[in-house]
């Protein structure tokens, strides 16, 4: 019976299938397996080949972490979303001479953070603290873009004073 429920006979292509991105076939061979490390947390790459068209293609597995919710400035509760963090960091990083791999490692960052608070809730606040403190390590530029939106700049004082506060440091 416990052999049965670990699933020991059953094929892990059909446990696991994934769809070749080419023809659509629900059955690949796994070529190569390895474990990526992140600030994150790890993830798997595997190199797979279709079993129908013969292409090769890449997949990442990585861990979801599950409920955690945000609680925006007006006290509404929404799910924690990873691609929201990561648009939000890549839209002030935009036309910087800032690489997508520094983007991906400061969202892993900023999630693993946020993870080992060990809470069910946090406030976008927090979120918006811990972005902005790793955006000002990263790129000056690129935390000013992120401190107007978050910080709701509403005068050109408090942006020159923001500056100033950068150039200073």
């Amino acid at each position: 019976m416990g052999l049965q429920h670990l699933g020991v006979g059953e094929s892990p292509r059909k446990r696991n299938a994934v769809k070749c991105p080419y023809c659509g076939h629900n059955d690949s061979r796994v070529i190569d397996s390895r474990e990526t490390e992140t600030k994150g947390g790890g993830s798997v790459r595997r190199r797979r080949e279709c079993i129908a068209c013969k292409q090769r293609y890449t997949t990442y597995e990585r861990l979801e972490h599950v409920g955690l919710s945000v609680v925006k400035k007006t006290g509404q509760r929404e799910d924690y979303d990873r691609e929201k963090l990561r648009r939000g960091v890549a839209t002030a990083c935009h036309r910087l001479p800032i690489p997508a791999d520094a983007v991906d490692n400061l969202v892993d960052d900023v999630e693993s953070e946020l993870f080992k608070q060990g809470v069910s809730e946090i406030s976008s606040q927090a979120i918006g603290e811990f972005v902005m403190s790793r955006l000002r390590k990263l790129d000056d530029i690129a935390y000013l873009r992120f401190a107007s939106v978050y910080l709701s700049f509403t005068s050109l004082r408090e942006l020159q004073e923001a500056i100033e506060r950068v150039s200073h440091d």
